[in-house]
């Protein structure tokens, strides 16, 4: 019997029994300790990803000096030893000498670029102009690194590619001169993005630099309702690890010209750190929000997904420590995060030389003794980054990833049934998207078989920690059902765009 006053009893008295819908409500509580620890995984994952973007860039002005200088003198001092080989240079000290000569050439070439012609001309220009130009600006610098690797890797191949194998490219001198003209490029489209933010710092309402500041919370809206998978939040990561390192070093750049200006007046840098300090808080924010609703919207949680990310980066840097690693680990942090240190380290060179003046014998000492810190600190670094990472590696159980064997493909042969063929002789077994992953209890090889060649596992055979992997033979119906994914360490290339060209 309905009633106006036995609904109202009913609204007064009505009770809620949560405890039936218990693993509802357990995974609605769940979401919000994940949000919670976001932040703290994130940060963590940054401070790492910028510690080897920093390694990388303190590469190309502490030892690749020292590495061109002992290629030079190895191929001076090469009559007197005599050929014993047929290369009269090994690939690594190819590929440093043609780096050190891109370097050399395009920090030249960047004297004909007038630094304070470009800021006037930009600060000429309407807010609104300036704020699409630097949104053109970011655009092309993802499209810039996207490529760049790719002619730098094309260069060094060519440069060192076997001489009896048959022809198949252009010649090593138009691949450098595409090398050349791509650092080039991209060290100005750099110098344009930090005169554009020096020109934001000096403005006078900052209407400039808050309207460059809310660009970054645009973002949030063009990729927080995206659905993500792991891998392309993976991409993102890195690509955000990049963009931060970069940032920080346009910073860096905007503080040297305006400290300059001012005659290093050193009350100046006080003006200059509210600014900086809203840039860098800005850019921490964004990703925070990004991060956390990306993982709560793909249910992805902040061990799996997260510290994984950090456990494949750390992973690239011990593979790349190997022996008989193929790739050099600066070029490895390149395709991975999409950092290419060459045109910033073109840009930054430029920028301090014209910047501080050295004159004097104890002006070249200071230079000397800060080169020798800049050693000393690309050394600890290094040594506490692998550390770290095979402590990372070893909480993930990746160790016998390190030392697997991989078949490289030969002619007339895919690479499919080479897997397939050494799965069989070494206990690994191949999963449903030909990613190669060790059983539980690999058998071991006998004394016969032949060894094979150990490399660096970052670009072929890479595949996800232990904890997620299972035996096809333990589980096929599993297997079936599951969908089709590609481990975060077997993607080969990855764009700072946050999606993978395929």
């Amino acid at each position: 019997d309905l009633s106006l006053l036995r609904f109202i009893s009913a609204e007064l008295t009505r009770g809620y029994f949560l405890e039936h819908n218990e693993a509802k409500y357990t995974e609605r509580r769940e979401r919000v300790y994940t949000c919670m620890r976001i932040p703290k995984e994130l940060e963590k994952l940054m401070f790492f990803g910028i510690f080897l973007c920093l390694d990388a860039f303190l590469y190309v002005f502490t030892l690749l000096p020292l590495r061109v200088f002992l290629a030079m003198f190895r191929f001076i001092t090469l009559p007197c030893y005599g050929l014993r080989d047929r290369r009269l240079l090994q690939p690594a000290q190819v590929c440093d000498i043609l780096k050190g000569v891109i370097l050399v050439i395009c920090y030249f070439m960047m004297h004909y670029v007038d630094y304070s012609m470009m800021y006037h001309l930009i600060r000429g220009q309407s807010v609104i102009k300036l704020y699409i130009i630097y949104n053109m600006l970011e655009v092309a610098d993802r499209l810039f690194s996207s490529f760049g690797q790719d002619i730098l890797d094309a260069l060094y191949w060519t440069a060192t590619e076997p001489k009896e194998r048959k022809r198949a490219h252009i010649g090593v001198i138009p691949h450098f001169f595409m090398a050349v003209l791509y650092v080039f490029l991209h060290a100005i489209l750099i110098m344009v993005q930090a005169t554009t933010l020096n020109v934001a710092f000096n403005s006078h309402n900052k209407s400039l630099l808050t309207i460059m500041m809310s660009n970054n919370f645009v973002e949030i809206k063009g990729s927080v309702f995206k659905k993500f998978e792991k891998n392309n939040l993976f991409q993102m990561s890195n690509s955000d690890i990049k963009e931060r390192f970069t940032n920080y070093v346009l910073l860096l750049i905007v503080c040297l010209r305006n400290m300059e200006q001012f005659s290093w007046n050193p009350d100046h840098l006080w003006v200059l750190f509210p600014d900086v300090c809203m840039v860098v808080a800005s850019e921490i924010a964004v990703d925070i929000v990004k991060h956390a609703f990306i993982t709560k919207f793909n249910d992805i949680t902040a061990d799996v997904g997260i510290c994984e990310y950090r456990a494949s980066l750390a992973f690239d840097l011990v593979s790349s420590r190997q022996k008989n690693a193929y790739t050099d680990y600066s070029d490895s942090v390149s395709r991975r995060m999409g950092f290419i240190p060459l045109p910033l380290a073109v840009l930054l060179i430029r920028v301090v030389t014209s910047s501080i003046k050295v004159q004097g014998v104890l002006a070249y000492v200071c230079v000397v003794l800060f080169y020798c810190g800049l050693i000393s600190l690309k050394v600890l670094n290094s040594i506490v980054l692998l550390g770290k990472s095979c402590q990372y590696v070893k909480e993930a159980k990746m160790e016998e990833k390190l030392f697997n064997p991989v078949l490289t493909a030969t002619p007339g042969k895919p690479a499919g049934k080479q897997q397939s063929m050494f799965k069989s002789t070494q206990g690994i077994s191949t999963d449903e998207n030909g990613s190669t992953s060790v059983t539980k209890q690999p058998v071991h090889q006998k004394e016969n078989t032949p060894s094979l060649l150990v490399t660096s596992n970052s670009d072929q055979f890479l595949t996800t920690p232990d904890g997620e992997e299972k035996d096809i033979s333990q589980d096929n119906s599993e297997l079936k059902h599951r969908s089709s994914k590609k481990d975060l360490l077997e993607i080969d290339r990855f764009t700072i765009c946050g999606n993978r060209i395929d």
